[in-house]
């Protein structure tokens, strides 16, 4: 009976689920144990024979999931628990052989990094599509002007195109990172108990080479009986900084879907879907939302992560009972948040009007900063001009007043600025900087990025 609704399929994908199920957990398991009997054998520790048997009954049509908890309720011990199921079904010649010179947590934390391998290429792929389509948003939108906005009040013009240009380059940054993640994590260890590799012999590293290998994984560095916990917490760490500016787009979009602003909304299904249950009318940002909610919880995984880095001596197993609860949530938990924010761009509805219309509010006042700098050009200190644009502005607001007309019958401004430069001063559209060289320089960037992947 499902508890938790990542059991009943309501959060990520089907492909990422996979990853950390029942079955696949113990395939990898066996394929760490299939990888260290052919690398034994290859080395001479072990017949070559029982390797092969070892390897072709290392699968789960021979290993039994049911059998294998039926065991582990007798010993207690769960990977102990496959070790007697695949030995069971080898012959007495193969079987004396399984799990030779190994302890448990080379089959364990190698089977993680397994895992780790398919969850990755995963949410890089999903970036990947996240970033494809911001592009194409940045250079569809890179003249579509809106308010900025510091502290929700108008602050200045910018372009839809750059809002979004700013997100493509943060998630240009996370594939980056995730690239770095995998050099560290996607890593095994084959040495044994306190991980001296004293159970393998003189042959140990050479047997570590070649399983590891097989296994498509690289060599740990240096390491106790575990493989060291900061790399496990570097890589929740990493995905939940991706989680955390996922939450930062949604946030942004739900701010943006405001009644009162009205200029961005995330997509809806006109024809079936329901946005409240009391306001048939309601287009909720419910995407948005919840991403923003499952960021909430990614982040509670960060502090498990962290503690589990302060074992005791060689080892102990403080860190392994919250860990099969870590790494499989952080995964599908991120899986479903970039699933989510790929749709809502993908259709993501954008409203112009509304921009044009909230860009008109103020009259002007947003970019009082242009007023302050022609005053300075025209003669007047920096910080005189401030205070003067400064006092016209809160005029204007408490006399309901045009911000032109203000500045117009302002002495102090007035024999500096003619009327007709003022009005020229107060069009926003030609307050726009250099944007269209940042979105330009971001594009390209990006592009070159994207060869990568």
């Amino acid at each position: 009976m499902p508890i938790l609704p990542i059991d009943t399929g309501r959060y990520g994908t089907d492909e990422m689920r996979r990853i950390f199920d029942e079955t696949s957990r113990l395939q990898k398991i066996l394929d760490v144990e299939a990888a260290a009997a052919f690398a034994q054998s290859e080395v001479g520790n072990i017949p070559k024979d029982a390797a092969q048997e070892i390897m072709m009954k290392a699968n789960t049509r021979n290993v039994i999931i049911e059998r294998c908890k039926e065991i582990d309720k007798q010993i207690n011990h769960d990977l102990m628990a496959v070790v007697k199921a695949l030995s069971e079904v080898c012959s007495p010649s193969a079987a004396r052989w399984v799990h030779f010179g190994l302890t448990s947590a080379d089959v364990e934390d190698t089977a993680y990094a397994l895992q780790f391998k398919e969850a990755i290429y995963l949410i890089q792929n999903g970036l990947v599509s996240i970033e494809k389509t911001l592009m194409r948003l940045v250079e569809k939108h890179r003249d579509t002007m809106m308010a900025g906005r510091t502290h929700g009040q108008h602050m200045a013009v910018i372009t839809l195109g750059l809002k979004l240009a700013v997100w493509m380059r943060e998630v240009s940054r996370h594939l980056k990172r995730l690239t770095q993640t995998k050099e560290r994590v996607l890593v095994g260890k084959i040495m044994g108990a306190i991980g001296t590799g004293a159970g393998l012999g003189e042959h140990a590293i050479e047997i570590q080479n070649i399983a590891l290998t097989r296994l498509g994984l690289r060599p740990a560095d240096m390491v106790t009986q575990v493989i060291q916990r900061d790399l496990h917490a570097e890589l929740i760490s990493t995905l939940t900084l991706i989680g955390t500016s996922l939450e930062k787009f949604a946030l942004e979009i739900r701010n943006l879907q405001r009644t009162e602003i009205m200029e961005l909304m995330e997509p809806f299904k006109i024809e079936s879907q329901v946005g409240s249950s009391a306001m048939p009318s309601k287009r909720n940002p419910v995407k948005s939302e919840r991403i923003c909610s499952l960021a909430r919880l990614l982040r509670g995984m960060l502090i498990p992560a962290y503690e589990n880095m302060a074992l005791w001596h060689e080892r102990d197993l403080t860190n392994s009972a919250n860990e099969r609860f870590i790494f499989s949530m952080s995964f599908i938990l991120l899986d479903e948040m970039t699933y989510a924010m790929k749709n809502i761009l993908a259709e993501l509805v954008v409203l112009p009007e509304n921009m044009k219309r909230n860009l008109a509010i103020t009259g002007g006042l947003f970019i009082s900063e242009n007023v302050v700098k022609e005053l300075v050009q025209r003669g007047l200190g920096r910080q005189e001009a401030h205070e003067l644009v400064r006092k016209c502005s809160m005029k204007a607001i408490t006399e309901k007043e045009a911000f032109s007309e203000v500045l117009t019958k302002e002495p102090q401004v007035s024999n500096l600025i003619p009327e007709k430069d003022i009005s020229a001063l107060l069009d926003y559209s030609e307050y726009l900087g250099v944007t269209q060289e940042l979105i330009d320089n971001a594009l390209a960037s990006t592009k070159a990025e994207l060869t990568q992947y």
